[in-house]
């Protein structure tokens, strides 16, 4: 029996193991993004000294995969929120229960299918893995939307997503450049300004396509109805724009301009053979993933059936916990991964996932979400409302503002923080819309638009 030793590069696979050789490493010109790089320093090293002792190929293969797939990440004491949250759901405890068990849930789950499509990567070749990458990393999001359309939630949806956005402009990228500027205030930041200029260019081509619908509705003289189909109509069209602009951004960031979004390595070189080794098989990592997109699938929908009744047992607005709670909480290990880098003075890769992940949603996952909305029946569209596309804006401009010079400094990310502090306010005091069998009060601002909130 081959034994295993831990000094190796190895890797597990049908119950036998297999040495890396340089080739096997380098040969499908493998490349770490900043979202590889930023998740992975929240990973934590496997002693497989016990597991290599297993006489039982399939159960030391079965172990092993164990082992680097729940035990090998710091968030892995989180994963025993995922039975509670089931156990919740089944016995009948109070609904505000099962959403946060399965809010806390989410957390590890969301780092370990960014590691399991990296793992996969090492297969499949650079391109493939980057299109895994960026189809996946923003797969929480993108399936908690889906349930919520499934029940017609269509304002969770707008909120969660716009949330997402903000989170990463504002509270990550804020967070970051606050504790990188402290941690080297001596030191003068820089980054490249051009994986910066790409995103931003994108995220306000992603702002026009909110911004036209609602504005069409203001300016428009038609009929409500008919100014309903329109706004609609508007929004699938700009959908499809903004999908067209996100197969031309994998194409410039997968084949034409790779230079521009491959993170840095470090500059002493070290540790770079164990972090481009992968750790579990190719078929391994397939299951693994599938369900780990299970157990999302399912903490999601608990996610969409109880927020009505946590935002009713904690008094807060459904509006503040989409925007506010759900991407903080969802995307934690992500942003920690951002901070961590921050505090390195390695900013090209904390801007890689910020600007990245806020760019990904806003020209990938809205418009599939409304998409998919159309191809379900539902009237989903790109008006956000005034307050929520306001804050959009403001928030791109300032981060526009905020990177334009290709330095940074605490004052920088205070700033940002500041922004998203009063955002969040905002929609702290805002009143929801009114739910049915709830009393209500109507506030006629004008005679052919009243608008009723709950009291």
């Amino acid at each position: 029996m081959a034994s295993i030793q831990p000094a190796e590069p190895w890797l597990l696979e049908n119950g036998t193991v297999k040495r890396l050789t340089k080739e096997t490493r380098h040969g499908h010109g493998h490349s770490r993004t900043a979202h590889n790089k930023s998740s992975s320093s929240l990973r934590r090293k496997s002693n497989m000294t016990l597991v290599s002792k297993v006489p039982c190929a399939t159960i030391r293969n079965f172990l092993a995969n164990l082992q680097e797939v729940i035990l090998g990440t710091k968030l892995a004491i989180l994963f025993i929120a995922i039975p509670l949250a089931i156990a919740a759901k089944y016995l009948g405890f109070a609904r505000p229960w099962v959403f946060s068990l399965s809010l806390l849930g989410l957390m590890p789950l969301a780092e370990r299918v960014s590691f399991l499509t990296e793992q996969l990567s090492y297969y499949t070749g650079a391109t493939v893995g980057g299109l895994l990458n960026a189809t996946c990393g923003n797969a929480t999001e993108l399936i908690i939307a889906i349930f919520a359309l499934m029940e017609n939630k269509v304002d969770v949806v707008k909120y969660s997503l716009l949330g997402s956005i903000l989170s990463n402009l504002l509270l990550v990228l804020g967070t970051s450049l606050l504790c990188g500027g402290i941690a080297n205030v001596s030191v003068e930041q820089k980054f490249d300004r051009k994986q910066a200029d790409v995103n931003i260019a994108l995220l306000l081509l992603g702002l026009l396509c909110h911004l036209l619908p609602l504005m069409y509705r203001y300016a428009s003289l038609e009929t409500p109805l008919a100014t309903a189909a329109a706004t609609l109509n508007l929004s699938r069209a700009s959908c499809i724009v903004m999908l067209v602009a996100y197969l031309a951004y994998l194409v410039f960031q997968l084949f034409t301009h790779r230079h521009i979004f491959e993170s840095q390595e470090d500059e002493d070189g070290m540790g770079a053979s164990e972090e481009e080794t992968p750790v579990i098989g190719f078929w391994s990592g397939l299951i693994w993933l599938i369900g780990m997109t299970a157990v999302i699938s399912l903490l999601s929908e608990y996610l969409v059936d109880t927020i009505e009744e946590a935002s009713t047992s904690w008094g807060i607005s459904v509006s503040f916990i989409s925007i506010i709670l759900l991407p903080i909480v969802g995307n934690a290990a992500e942003h920690a991964g951002a901070v961590i880098f921050a505090f390195k003075n390695k900013l090209d890769i904390t801007l890689g996932v910020a600007l990245g992940s806020a760019t990904q949603i806003s020209v990938f996952v809205v418009p599939m979400s409304v998409i998919v909305a159309w191809i379900v029946g539902i009237k989903m569209d790109l008006d956000f409302n005034l307050l929520e596309t306001g804050s959009l804006a403001l928030t791109i401009i300032a981060t526009a503002f905020t990177l334009q010079d290709g330095t940074s400094h605490y004052l920088k990310g205070v700033v940002l923080l500041l922004c998203y502090f009063i955002i969040g306010a905002s929609f702290f005091v805002s009143v929801s819309p009114i739910a049915p069998g709830d009393d209500v009060v109507t506030m006629g601002l004008e005679s052919s638009n009243q608008k009723i909130f709950r009291v």
